[in-house]
């Protein structure tokens, strides 16, 4: 039965497609819950129902973690660019530019096409002309 998820027929999709289709979902679904209990979080006048509601989100922030850390492992360039953003100090946008140039250099470098990228993984023209 198809979903919404998939924009290619999903009876053409591999398996491992498919699932990671399922997790990417499920990761949006997640942020969205953690979304909209903060957004009842913020308005919820009663203590005992702001703690549930809190736990809850709780459970939310797990699930999102548990999804992208699936996601972040069975696509080592997300991990790569990922590991040069979180968790560190500083300018996040910055952080983000000099995980992305660096992986995907490196990808570059040895060959690897590049998905969703107009790279033929040849590296940078360039580079070698210096």
């Amino acid at each position: 039965m198809p979903t919404d998820q998939y924009h290619e027929p999903p009876e053409e999709l591999p398996a491992e497609t498919r699932t990671f289709a399922r997790l990417c979902t499920s990761l949006q679904e997640e942020a969205e819950a953690i979304g909209w209990y903060q957004q009842r979080l913020a308005i919820e006048p009663d203590g005992e129902a702001r703690a549930i509601m809190r736990d809850a989100q709780g459970e939310e922030f797990k699930h999102f973690a548990m999804d992208l850390e699936f996601l972040l492992r069975h696509t080592p360039l997300w991990r790569e660019i990922a590991e040069g953003i979180l968790f560190t100090e500083g300018d996040i946008v910055e952080h983000g530019e000099e995980a992305e140039e660096e992986a995907t250099g490196e990808q570059a470098a040895k060959g690897a096409p590049l998905v969703g990228s107009e790279s033929l993984g040849i590296g940078s023209l360039r580079e070698g002309a210096r």
